[in-house]
């Protein structure tokens, strides 16, 4: 596998993480409740990595879990208050 065919998951994860942090510093910005579709239109869906047919059918009501296009997304911990990254999709680390 090439250089650049790699797929850079770590990137992946990493911009999860800073969407996480995006989401909560715009609640924390925001000087009033902040409901989870608010962040979803404002913060999670300009980036453009999200898969929003699956996050409609499988993130819940109230929303819970966001699914990008990775195989990725970020999940709402309410013991936290924040949005933690997880993976949805396979994989493939098989660098041959």
């Amino acid at each position: 596998m090439s250089e650049t065919s790699h797929i850079p998951y770590i990137a992946m994860v990493e911009k999860a993480f800073d969407l996480s942090k995006a989401a909560k510093e715009y609640t924390k910005n925001a000087g009033k409740a902040v409901d989870h579709i608010d962040i979803l239109e404002n913060i999670f869906l300009p980036s453009g990595d999200v898969d929003l047919e699956r996050t409609s059918k499988e993130g819940g009501t109230p929303l819970m879990k966001v699914f990008f296009t990775n195989p990725y997304g970020l999940e709402f911990k309410p013991d936290v208050g924040n949005w933690i990254p997880f993976r949805h999709g396979p994989i493939n680390l098989d660098l041959d």
